[in-house]
């Protein structure tokens, strides 16, 4: 008996595409489920929308430090916090308790992430000219950062490596984790990656309140410069709060995967990679683009066929029956013109020749070239990091990358005679702008018995 067809929409033509793409909500556009407001209500005694559970989150961690920590952490995980730092023997601990096998796999990720940002170029510059002037720029380290490692759904060790590392090649002085319990317990995994990352400072925290103690910090929480990694809504909602007072890598939605096939695509990956992308979030967003209809109809069926064997069924279920969606096209250039009014995080091309496309692809967080370069081996083992721009922001901003963990102070060195040249220039715009005491400043260098 053929399964049964799980419920994913099918488009037609590039108008009807369009129009999905355009409808897809925008952060600020998510609601809240049932569930999380009866869940809400259920902790703060009164409905609350999410950015109020936030607001208030914060504001209380800021005024009472390790106090609210202690409170608000209790409350969302149901059980009291014995320490607010993790000791070192519980990563050890975790560390012995992993397997062989998932050390090594570990190691593995971790040397390629590794190999892949120390080939990114970050170096420090100075030019001097005949006249002894000299102008360039410092490339400096972050002083303290945090890295946000989600454990809600899931453990996500390989987030964990994916933003620590990075932070270690630029030089960042201390990287911290800040990592949920569940069900009262940490997941030794993420320990154990953060083992293999060299990361010791590490605080049992999630959500807002993790966010909040980083940003602001506390009696036990020394603060840090800069938030970094994905995290839930409560975590997205929280880095746009504290954005100011200290800095944030981006702020990532329900990820989100979007692959272009023609008919010389294998139907049955197809169908595995949609999968493998639904299964993150409910709200997560996979999408078929394809210039066969006979590829779409049996990927379906696939779809169908596969899914009933995976422990996350469930979730799967939901999310492409939301946000899921195969759709059939003109032409493989109607489907790039798509691709780039979507800007995916993940933008997989499945197409003969895939090479040939690479080119006209103007917006995505990452492009997966090829049927052998599946999402899902980037989310560890190829080398770039997974931490990409969702929700369209991949038209502005970039993957977590080394530059993330740097920031730069320009060097001025004119001499005299380079000063003396520019100044009738300065003096004129300054003047123009009606401060007057800017010109005078450069003015007094120069002004006759004054000049040293």
């Amino acid at each position: 008996m053929m399964p049964t067809a799980p419920k994913i929409r099918l488009l037609t033509g590039f108008e009807a595409t369009r129009a999905f793409i355009e409808a897809r909500p925008l952060l600020d556009e998510y609601e809240a489920t049932p569930a999380l407001r009866a869940s809400i209500e259920r902790l703060f005694g009164e409905a609350l929308t999410p950015d109020q559970v936030v607001e208030r989150i914060l504001r209380e961690v800021r005024a009472q430090g390790d106090e609210a920590v202690r409170r608000y952490a209790a409350l969302i995980e149901g059980a009291p916090l014995d320490e607010l730092r993790v000791s070192e023997e519980r990563i050890e601990q975790a560390w012995e308790r992993t397997l062989p096998e998932l050390r090594d796999a570990l190691q593995t990720c971790a040397d390629r992430i590794r190999a892949f940002h120390e080939k990114q170029p970050v170096t420090s510059w100075l030019d001097w000219d005949t006249t002894g002037s000299a102008l360039g720029q410092m490339i400096l380290p972050l002083e303290r950062v945090g890295i946000y490692a989600p454990n809600g759904r899931a453990p996500y060790p390989s987030s964990l490596l994916m933003a620590a590392i990075p932070a270690q090649v630029a030089g960042v002085h201390e990287v911290v984790v800040a990592t949920p319990p569940r069900d009262g317990e940490l997941s030794d995994v993420i320990l154990a990656a953060a083992h293999i990352a060299g990361v010791r400072e590490i605080y049992p925290l999630g959500g807002a309140v993790a966010v909040g103690a980083l940003a602001y910090g506390t009696a036990s929480i020394p603060g840090v410069d800069k938030i970094l990694g994905p995290g839930n809504l409560f975590v997205v909602l929280a880095k746009r709060r504290v954005y100011g007072v200290v800095g944030i890598d981006q702020l990532p939605g329900p990820t989100e995967t979007l692959l272009l096939a023609d008919e010389s695509a294998d139907p049955a990956w197809l169908a595995a990679d949609m999968l493998a992308q639904a299964e993150h979030d409910p709200m997560a967003t996979a999408m078929l683009i394809t210039t066969s209809q006979h590829l779409a109809q049996v990927v379906r069926r696939e779809v169908a066929t596969q899914m009933p064997t995976l422990s996350r069924r469930e979730v799967i279920a939901e999310s492409l029956a939301s946000r899921g969606a195969i759709a059939v096209v003109g032409s493989s250039d109607e489907a790039l013109e798509l691709a780039n009014l979507f800007a995916p995080e993940h933008l997989c091309l499945l197409l003969r020749d895939p090479w040939q496309w690479v080119g006209k692809v103007r917006h995505a967080g990452g492009v997966f070239v090829g049927e052998y370069a599946s999402e899902a081996l980037g989310d560890y083992a190829v080398g770039p990091t997974h931490v990409m721009p969702t929700g369209r922001t991949a038209r502005f901003s970039s993957p977590l990358q080394v530059w993330d963990f740097v920031k730069i102070t320009s060097v001025f060195g004119p001499s005299a005679e380079q000063a003396r040249d520019l100044t009738g220039a300065a003096v004129t715009v300054a003047e123009a702008e009606g401060l007057t005491a800017h010109a005078a400043a450069m003015r007094k260098r120069f002004q006759e018995g004054e000049r040293r």
